[in-house]
């Protein structure tokens, strides 16, 4: 057990993964539903808009060249530190270039740009993930995903939501731009950022070391359990949200404006505090009791939506639901990303976290078409009854890994 003091709850380490977290999540948006915004305003066809979401490709194959944050070492800068200055570089660089273009007649060339944009903020993620196993002492990997999560949510409410304010006010172009210059003003904490004590290259050949981050993957105990509790930990309630905005519109009547309440400032609020509380319990909770007793909670929270469907419209049931929800959803979070971290070795930290990382969003990948044949075919109650259900698998694949995780056996030795 670790007694909570001062120096446990605040360090540079931890402060580093603050600012790393706002740098991680700020562009998100950006390429995303900010950028769809613009396109609308500009009158761009639907299938223009719709296109956008091509964009975030590079963000579910970015394991495949997380190899090079292992191999590579940015001279004067380190590894994987090295790579976040480098990625950051290119993100206010071609953010002022997206700026400085317009819809109606760049639209094609907006999209290289955007995705030029993806491919720099995935390849920022992966660093900052190695970066942060590299950085933080084991018992500091929980507070170190809620301080992560936190800021990363902070920072896509401000390029989510205030972005579109500030467009409204000065327009797209300066909105951009001082989205740049926030992005350049994070590279002084990450510049700032503790040094961490560089591994030593296991392989002078870059496919040598990626099998051989693979092999060191795949000989750990029961490794296929592992990977199937990844994929499906949180399967039913990324089921669950799929369709939430179309459940509270058009199946409950809400309207924008309380569901954007909700949201915005209910959904943030909730899984701040989710993921803070996760992480302090995770300095005195085994991992395992952490996400056994998270993932429960998780997958209760998505019976609140039963609820909804069983009621009459009510704004402060609906607020109360998405509090709880995201709340679990935190909590179950803050232990995941803290379990991935450890199963990573440090000399293959970037390349064996985004292959996790990877693998825990495969099952969410098609759940689109899936949620929508269900609430076609079963109706919004039954749907969120199966959500609670499909929640048990992951839980069940937990339970036969009880005597592995219990032990740290799956743990890579610090």
């Amino acid at each position: 057990m670790v007694t909570l003091t001062r120096k446990t709850l605040i360090n540079t380490r931890l402060l580093a993964v603050l600012f790393l977290g706002f740098a991680s999540g700020l562009p998100l948006a950006l390429i995303g539903s900010t950028l769809q915004a613009w396109f609308t305003e500009a009158h761009v066809s639907l299938a223009t808009i719709g296109a956008i979401s091509l964009i975030g490709i590079p963000y579910t194959l970015k394991f495949l060249w997380a190899p090079l944050m292992d191999y590579i070492s940015v001279p004067w800068l380190g590894m994987h530190k090295g790579w976040i200055l480098v990625t950051q570089l290119g993100l206010v660089i071609t953010l002022l270039i997206l700026a400085n273009m317009n819809p109606n007649t760049d639209a094609n060339s907006m999209y290289v740009v955007a995705f030029a944009i993806a491919f720099l903020s995935a390849s920022q993620d992966v660093a900052i993930d190695a970066y942060r196993i590299d950085v933080l002492h084991v018992n500091e990997r929980g507070l170190g995903a809620a301080y992560y999560i936190f800021a990363y949510r902070v920072a896509m409410l401000i390029s989510g939501g205030l972005a579109l304010i500030c467009a409204d006010y000065i327009g797209w172009k300066i909105t951009y731009e001082v989205m740049a210059i926030t992005q350049l003003i994070v590279m002084i904490p990450a510049y700032k950022a503790p040094r961490t004590l560089e591994t030593k290259t296991v392989s002078k050949d870059i496919f040598k070391l990626a099998i051989s981050a693979l092999k060191d993957l795949f000989q750990r105990k029961r490794i296929v359990f592992v990977l199937l509790f990844l994929m499906f930990y949180k399967f039913g309630n990324a089921l669950a949200l799929q369709l939430m905005t179309n459940f509270l519109l058009h199946g409950l009547g809400f309207t924008l404006t309380e569901i954007g309440l909700a949201y915005k400032v209910v959904s943030l609020v909730a899984t701040i505090s989710g993921a803070f509380l996760g992480g302090i319990i995770l300095t005195r909770w085994p991992i395992y009791s952490a996400l056994l007793f998270f993932g429960l909670a998780q997958a209760f929270s998505n019976l609140t939506f039963v609820v909804l469907t069983l009621v009459n419209k009510q704004f402060l049931l609906m607020a109360a639901s998405i509090f709880i929800e995201n709340f679990c959803s935190g909590l179950s979070t803050a232990a995941l990303l803290a379990f991935m971290m450890s199963l990573c070795n440090r000399h293959f930290s970037a390349t064996q976290f985004a292959l996790l990382s990877a693998i825990a969003m495969l099952g969410h990948v098609f759940l689109g078409p899936v949620a929508a044949y269900l609430v076609n075919t079963l109706g919004w109650t039954q749907f969120f009854i199966w959500s609670f259900i499909l929640s048990f698998p992951g839980i069940i694949f937990l339970l036969l890994l009880k005597d592995e995780v219990s032990s740290n056996a799956l743990i890579v030795a610090e």
